[in-house]
């Protein structure tokens, strides 16, 4: 299974409940924190490098998206933690449906202008009043599941994947004696191949293209515990 994310490993470590830091609520209480500071640094630095937007004057008469961060932890398949995490989002009832939800991605790229807050924290110093105008789709921004499944499909059929005629998130690849399935659910990915040699190629592929990490043997999906045997898969 893989994840669009960035690339790294770490070695996992038991943590009991009383030892982890309490999800904080709003991101004055996260500033507290240094695993949560340390969090929203690490999501704001990956905003920045992947361009997601252009810091501009506020235009006139614009309809500005708000945004917050959220936060929560994520853990190993073990019950390990993994990491802290906060991701910044828009909120997306501030959107106006006859402006802001038309289509207007392009392989995961706006083509209309969206705008939205600096996320909370973070502001320019040099320009705190501006505003950023949207290059990729954010979180909770209403456009942005069906651009970031346009963009993964679309690269998907370069590599040969045909979409299935009855799920739209499950892809086939099929050559000579080569076939291979993939399953799309948001962020999350399922890949499975007739030949590990196949499968790494495919992988490659895919993480030359996103950021993207590979989680390693199937233990959990959409809230369904995977059990891997010789004869197949157990769900329970």
């Amino acid at each position: 299974m893989m994840t669009r994310g960035k690339l790294g490993f770490r070695q996992p470590a038991l943590f009991h409940a009383s030892e982890l830091s309490l999800v904080p609520t709003s991101y004055r209480a996260a500033l507290a924190n240094p695993h949560w500071r340390t969090a929203m640094e690490a999501e704001h630095t990956a905003l920045l490098c992947n361009a997601t937007w252009d810091l501009v004057p506020r235009p006139q008469h614009a309809n500005v998206v708000s945004g917050k961060w959220i936060f929560k932890h994520k853990f190993h398949a073990d019950g390990s933690l993994e990491r802290y995490k906060a991701r910044w989002v828009l909120c997306g009832f501030t959107q106006r449906p006859d402006i802001d939800c038309a289509e207007t991605f392009l392989h995961g790229t706006l083509t209309e202008r969206v705008y939205c807050v600096q996320p909370s924290g973070f502001e320019d110093p040099a320009h705190p009043e501006y505003v950023c105008r949207l290059n990729k789709p954010l979180y909770e921004l209403k456009q942005a599941p069906r651009a970031c499944y346009s963009r993964f499909a679309t690269y998907l059929t370069t590599l040969g994947f045909v979409e299935s005629k009855s799920d739209t998130s499950l892809f086939v690849y099929q050559h000579g004696p080569d076939t291979a399935y993939l399953l799309l659910y948001v962020d999350d990915i399922v890949l499975t191949a007739s030949s590990t040699a196949l499968l790494h190629r495919i992988i490659g592929a895919l993480q030359q293209e996103f950021s993207m990490k590979d989680l390693g043997t199937l233990h959990h999906f959409l809230g369904m515990h995977v059990q891997p045997h010789d004869g197949g898969l157990f769900l329970s």
